[in-house]
């Protein structure tokens, strides 16, 4: 299950279904939420839940003719509207939480709600994959995620999935060394964040840059601090290859991790 531990102004990306959610305000017992989707995706206040109009469904059904007409794929085309509707339904739930000022049901209603629509954007992704070549190129790319905050961990470590990567992910310093010694096939790349428990992010990157087995990792710092008081170097030989601020949203992650290493 996807979890998250929401801020302001934090948003979440679904790439493949063309859907955003952010959090826009938290004020005491009141959230504000703000989900930008394509015009097909119903999503209405919780007191319009009953008065929803099904021909928006209808043209949903009808644009997923795209998928093909044989049986298959109409199972398929039938499992998606599914999905998309138990998501919709949830996001309309949700409202109606809020209003009520139920926010922790809210927030585990969100919870389920961003796992449904990622349920979905795999659907999506998998019926409308890159291109062959793009394709090749992501099949071989691994990640470690070293992050404390167990939420932030899978919320980074779901996205990179998506994004084509092999993910594996740890809790701390010390256990990322001891994933990179005892695996044959290491990571492309590391997103460590400074602050973890036991060993921290500059002692982790400096145990890695000693070892030379493990010279060709590139490691991205994650932190909210400034990188000066880490005493931490930008540069592959001796520090990090990337600093990315944990204000960062996930894409924005992957988007500079590509950026900055075009052939990994």
């Amino acid at each position: 299950m996807l979890v998250l531990s929401g801020k302001e102004q934090q948003r979440v990306a679904f790439p493949n279904f063309g859907m955003t959610v952010e959090f826009l305000r938290v004020e005491g017992s009141r959230v504000r939420v703000g989900f930008d989707a394509p015009s097909h995706i119903g999503i209405q206040r919780g007191e319009q839940v009953e008065q929803m109009d099904l021909a928006g469904d209808r043209q949903l059904a009808g644009d997923l003719d795209d998928f093909g007409g044989t049986e298959s794929n109409r199972k398929r085309n039938y499992d998606f509207r599914n999905r998309l509707n138990t998501a919709n339904i949830a996001m309309n739930v949700l409202q109606k939480q809020l209003v009520a000022g139920l926010v922790d049901d809210a927030a585990a209603t969100f919870s389920d709600a961003l796992k449904m629509f990622s349920d979905v954007d795999h659907v999506v992704c998998n019926r409308f994959p890159v291109s062959a070549a793009k394709e090749k190129e992501s099949d071989d790319r691994r990640a470690l995620v070293v992050e404390g905050n167990a939420n932030e961990r899978e919320l980074l470590a779901g996205y990179l999935r998506m994004c084509g990567y092999v993910v594996d992910t740890v809790q701390d310093g010390i256990d990322a060394m001891l994933y990179l010694a005892n695996r044959s096939q290491r990571p492309d790349v590391v997103l460590l964040d400074m602050q973890v428990p036991r060993m921290d992010g500059a002692n982790t990157v400096r145990a890695i840059r000693s070892n030379p087995a493990y010279q060709d990792i590139r490691i991205f710092a994650v932190s909210g601090l400034n990188r000066a008081l880490t005493r931490v170097e930008i540069g592959h030989d001796g520090g990090v290859d990337g600093w990315l601020f944990e204000s960062l949203e996930p894409a924005a992650f992957a988007d500079e991790i590509d950026r900055c290493c075009p052939t990994v």
